[in-house]
């Protein structure tokens, strides 16, 4: 298959099935997973993946429009409907008594039902329904973010806005600056803090998408700093790797800027080299403890970024079809893989051995139900968020569009999935 954004279903492709593997190896191929994972972290290598993936194609998708309310709309009819599918279906799971669902504590069903829907339970306190649903709070908090850039007229300077995070999660590690899992959610609590964000990402979206350039600017700003509070005050991961996780995102896009002449390849290269470096010592710095090893996360990160480049190399390259495909199935792939395997632990549970058959078996009756999810949850959604993103008054209109020719991507991009896990 020859096409220009090929090599990102490639990519995507490619890092499906790790994460598969990640999260299937618990339940088929245990004993092979004690011994990689500390030397290869898989699933640090295929959420990697994703937000560099993420990062070259989602505000390239928003400058291309020149829209906020367009951008929301693609973005939510993306991500939306097999995300609600999948969720409903886990519950139906739970209830059935097929497959075990996560202990919420004292946190009322109001509560974690308004976390969830605002994509950012994990920045809020709340534990996902699904384990994968994790790095979902952070491509959303990466979406405010590129919103905030974009409203403020910063986007351009995307490689700057990487290697400024990647710094400041190397200088936490230097400064011993470790704050405990969900710290903001212990202070004030998760039900408040739940209800706070809700309401000020409703406003800041709306804002952000209104006709008024006062309003934009404002919604933008709420979003964005909504989003610099959460990660580094109410994450679960630690504060550097929260700051990674951006600044690999924004490398992403500052790669996008500079294959397509809106940037130089050498400030790219330079963010590159920064990111890594910082990535690579906060790491090393944070050391092995419960559940990191230090190694397996280095290795894992420097794969990734050898996989993003060397799919870049080969963007001009003919792509096996395959892989491709693949690629299309991926945000399937990332949901439905965890549900599937929720069921089979609490039917039958899992293995004490490793059985390569039950693994193949396991992505034999996956992927079919893949195919079936993207033809008839995600492609129909997706073909509605488009019409609905560019009719007349929401996509185009002069006073909603902002003006950014002069930084148009000269391609239309591939919409990126989100496929990502934590252990």
């Amino acid at each position: 298959m020859t096409s220009r954004l090929g090599w990102l279903d490639a990519l995507r492709g490619i890092a499906a099935l790790v994460v598969v593997f990640d999260h299937s190896s618990y339940t088929f191929m245990p004993e092979l997973r004690r011994e990689l994972m500390p030397e290869f972290n898989t699933s640090r290598y295929g959420i990697m993946v994703f937000f560099l993936v993420s990062g070259y194609i989602v505000p390239a998708s928003l400058e291309r429009r020149g829209c906020v309310r367009a951008f929301w709309i693609g973005r939510l009819f993306r991500v939306y409907p097999l995300w609600a599918a999948v969720v409903a279906a886990a519950l139906v799971a739970g209830v059935l008594g097929i497959a075990e669902l996560p202990d919420f504590g004292r946190q009322g069903a109001v509560t974690v039902a308004v976390a969830h829907v605002t994509m950012l339970q994990e920045l809020l306190g709340t534990p996902s329904l699904l384990l994968v649903l994790w790095t979902l709070s952070y491509e959303m908090a990466f979406y405010l973010l590129v919103v905030a850039l974009f409203t403020v007229r910063l986007h351009q300077r995307s490689a700057a806005v990487a290697v400024t995070l990647a710094v400041a999660a190397a200088v936490s590690v230097a400064a011993g600056v470790v704050l405990p899992v969900s710290a903001l959610s212990d202070m004030v609590g998760t039900g408040p803090l739940v209800a706070v964000t809700s309401v000020a990402m409703a406003v800041a979206i709306c804002c952000a998408s209104a006709t008024s350039p006062v309003l934009r600017m404002f919604g933008g700003v709420l979003g964005g700093v909504a989003a610099l509070v959460l990660i580094p005050f109410n994450g679960t991961v630690p504060l550097w790797e929260g700051l990674v996780i951006l600044a690999v995102m924004f490398l992403g896009t500052a790669v996008h800027r500079a294959e397509h002449g809106r940037s130089t390849w050498r400030r790219a290269a330079l963010a590159g080299v920064a990111v890594t470096a910082c990535a690579v010592s906060s790491a090393y710095g944070h050391g092995d403890v419960s559940h990191f090893t230090r190694r397996g996360w280095i290795t894992a990160f420097l794969l990734a970024v050898l996989t993003f480049g060397a799919g870049l190399a080969c963007r001009r390259r003919r792509i096996p079809r395959l892989l491709t495909g693949l690629g299309t199935l991926s945000y399937s792939v990332y949901l439905l893989h965890p549900l599937l395997l929720a069921v089979f632990d609490h039917t039958i549970g899992r293995r004490r051995q490793d059985h390569p058959v039950l693994e193949a078996a396991f992505l034999a009756v996956l992927l079919p139900l893949c195919l079936l999810t993207h033809r008839y949850i995600e492609a129909p959604s997706q073909t509605w968020g488009r019409k609905l993103a560019h009719r007349p008054g929401i996509d185009g209109t002069p006073h909603v569009r902002m003006d950014h020719s002069a930084v148009q991507p000269k391609e239309a991009p591939l919409q990126a999935a989100v496929p990502h896990q934590r252990d």
